[in-house]
């Protein structure tokens, strides 16, 4: 006996959203958040190597220090670096060139520390579309530009062509051997475009397309 037939499960396809996508690389404009998605800011770092660095240097120094006072009160004579340190912090100037060179030295570590733990980091993943509020996702840079670039490859007339992804701006150069460059170019700003809008980007790069001849040879 057979089985009754199940129905299958149907899936909608998105809206097309290629109406008013400009031909130029001037007139491409990113396209809208789309009504229901949430906003995906860019992705924290961990910070691990910085992180890791500081917390080994500032061990190190502090486990040598405690040793050198542990040893002092013991009854022995303190270490020659430290006895070195305070003569010399005690009779320097403070306008003297090691002061000055120690102090922003430390001043530049500590500003670098700041940032670090103020800015997101991973500027190499770009945050994608959130459509549910418990899934984050994010797209490599280099996978972006790979995506893209096999793109411009099926355009006809393209014989090479180089992208870079930026966060806020996609920039190819590209190389054709036939066919007028405007034509190609047009038909690159709507590849492209597409592209990009397939991509799923949280906030839609701007488009920048450059088309050349190849140089002579010889």
């Amino acid at each position: 006996m057979s089985e009754p037939t199940r129905p299958m499960p149907v899936v909608e396809s998105a809206p097309d959203a290629t109406d008013g996508l400009g031909r130029s690389a001037s007139a491409y404009e990113p396209r809208p958040t789309l009504e229901g998605e949430q906003k995906s800011g860019r992705f924290w770092s961990g910070r691990r190597i910085p992180a890791g660095l500081a917390a080994l240097v500032l061990l190190g120094a502090a486990g040598v220090l405690l040793y050198d006072i542990a040893a002092v009160r013991a009854g022995r004579d303190a270490m020659q670096w430290r006895r070195t340190l305070a003569d010399d912090l005690a009779t320097r100037p403070l306008d003297d060139t090691a002061v000055l060179i120690g102090a922003g030295v430390a001043a530049a570590l500590g500003l670098w520390l700041i940032v670090l733990a103020v800015t997101p980091g991973l500027r190499a993943v770009l945050p994608m579309r959130r459509t549910h509020s418990d899934v984050r996702a994010g797209l490599h840079r280099d996978a972006a530009a790979m995506v893209l670039r096999d793109r411009a490859m099926e355009v006809a007339g393209v014989q090479s062509v180089r992208v870079r992804t930026k966060r806020s701006k996609v920039e190819v150069r590209a190389v054709s051997h036939f066919r007028e460059l405007d034509d190609v170019r047009a038909d690159l700003d709507t590849a492209l475009g597409d592209g990009i809008t397939g991509l799923g980007l949280a906030s839609a790069p701007r488009l920048s397309v450059r088309v050349a001849r190849p140089g002579r040879k010889g």
